[in-house]
C-alpha cells in the first residue's frame, strides 16, 4: 500500500493528514497546539521518514523539532538546534526554510531570520551556520520585507552538493558554485519598480517571494516577485519576465510540478496593496511551456468570494499531488495537476506552510 502524507504548518500548530492508496485524507488531531510551525519538511531520504518542524516557542524562541514515528513522538536536540554564534551578535528570531539535501546524505538544510543559512550534518538534530553568506559583504545593506528578513527559499542542486541558491527578502536571490563558501548575487533582469527611475535594476535588493525548480532540470528556476514571475534558464545568472499574460503578476508562491519540469503553478493575488485573490477566486494558474502561457483552474474551489492569502511557502507539489493552504484555514489538494480540486481541511489557524510525500 502506498501513503500520501500531508504536513501543514499553520499559525497555532502542526497538522498531519494521510491518505491509502488514493483515498481521501484522514487529517489527525492538532499537534503543537498554540505553538506556530514556520517551516516543515518530510524526509524520505532513509528507511524511515524523519519530520522536521520549525516551530514557535513564543517566549522561550524558535526551535527545531524531528519525529521518526511520523508525528507520534517529538524530539529535539539537548542545546538550542539553531543558533547563531556569539560573535554575531544575531539572535534567531524564525526558521523559515528547512531542505534535506538530495545530494548529500544526513544534510539537512535550514533558512532563517535574520537573513541567514545553517547546515545540519545530523539529519537535522543540530545547524551550524553557514558563515560565508553571513559574512558577505551585500548582508548589511538588505532590508526586511512585511515579513522580515527571511531567508525563504533554499534550493540544493540534485547532485553537485557545491551549487546552490537560497532567496532573501529582501536581498534577493544569491547562488553558490562552492558549497557555501562564497556567493553572488544573481538578480539580473529582475525589476524592482519601488526604485527611482535608472536604479530598477539593482544588483540586489530584490523583493523576491518564491523560487522554484526541477530536480531534472536544475538550471531552469522559476520565481515569484513582488512585482513579477520570472524564469531563468542559468541557475539566476538572468531572468526573464514570464508573468505578462496573468491577471495580476503579484503573488507569494510558486511550485513546480513533481515529474514535468516545464510546467509551473502560481496564485495571483489582486497586488501588494490588495492581497486578497484575483476576482475574489482561489483560481491556480498553470504553464506547461515554463511560462509561455497561463491556463486557470478552479474546478472544485470555493467560488467566492474569497479573500484569503497564500503565503509563499504554502504551496506545495510531490508525487502526492499539488496542495495549497490559506490564511482563513483551508486546504485544498489536486490529484490531477490542478484540473480538479478538493477540500482537504477547513477551519484551521492560518496555513504558513504545505508540504507532502509519497511513503
Amino acid at each position: 500500500m502506498t501513503d500520501a502524507l500531508l504536513a501543514i504548518g499553520t499559525r497555532k500548530g502542526l497538522i498531519l493528514a494521510r491518505s491509502r492508496d488514493g483515498g481521501p485524507f484522514e487529517v489527525e488531531p492538532i499537534q503543537f497546539s498554540t505553538v506556530g510551525v514556520q517551516s516543515v519538511a518530510i524526509d524520505t531520504r532513509g528507511e524511515t521518514p524523519r519530520l522536521l518542524a520549525g516551530i514557535e516557542y513564543g517566549h522561550f524562541g524558535p526551535s527545531v523539532m524531528y519525529s521518526d514515528d511520523l508525528g507520534a513522538s517529538w524530539h529535539e536536540a539537548d542545546k538550542p538546534p539553531v543558533a547563531f554564534p556569539e560573535k554575531t551578535g544575531a539572535t534567531l528570531e524564525k526558521v523559515w526554510q528547512l531542505l534535506p539535501s538530495p545530494s548529500e546524505p544526513g544534510v539537512v538544510w535550514a533558512g532563517a531570520e535574520p537573513g541567514a543559512l545553517f547546515r545540519s550534518e545530523d539529519g537535522g538534530v543540530t545547524y551550524t551556520l553557514v558563515e560565508g553568506l553571513w559574512e558577505h559583504p551585500h548582508r548589511e545593506q538588505w532590508q526586511p520585507g512585511g515579513g522580515g528578513l527571511c531567508m525563504h527559499t533554499i534550493l540544493a542542486h540534485p547532485t553537485d552538493p557545491k551549487i546552490m541558491g537560497v532567496a532573501v527578502s529582501t536581498g534577493g536571490f544569491y547562488r553558490s558554485t562552492d558549497g557555501g563558501i562564497s556567493w553572488q548575487a544573481a538578480n539580473q533582469g529582475i525589476r524592482a519598480p519601488f526604485m527611482p527611475e535608472g536604479q530598477q535594476y539593482p544588483e540586489f535588493g530584490q523583493c523576491v517571494h518564491k523560487v522554484a525548480f526541477h530536480p531534472s532540470r536544475p538550471d531552469r528556476l522559476f520565481l515569484q516577485h513582488h512585482f513579477g514571475v520570472y524564469r531563468s534558464d542559468d541557475f539566476g545568472l538572468s531572468w526573464t519576465d514570464i508573468g505578462t499574460s496573468l491577471p495580476s503578476d503579484f503573488g507569494f508562491p510558486v511550485a513546480v510540478h513533481p515529474s514535468k519540469p516545464d510546467t509551473v503553478y502560481v496564485l495571483p493575488l489582486h497586488a501588494d496593496m490588495d492581497r486578497t485573490p484575483v476576482g475574489h477566486r482561489y483560481r491556480v494558474y498553470r504553464s506547461d511551456d515554463a511560462g509561455g502561457s497561463w491556463q486557470p483552474l478552479d474546478s472544485g474551489l470555493p467560488e467566492g468570494p474569497v479573500y484569503g492569502t497564500v503565503l509563499r511557502d504554502a504551496m506545495s507539489t510531490s508525487e502526492a499531488g499539488l496542495y495549497f493552504g490559506t490564511r482563513d484555514g483551508f486546504v485544498y489538494g489536486s490529484r490531477d495537476d490542478g484540473q480538479t480540486w478538493q477540500e482537504v481541511a477547513r477551519h484551521l489557524p492560518d496555513v504558513l506552510t504545505v508540504r507532502s510525500a509519497v511513503l
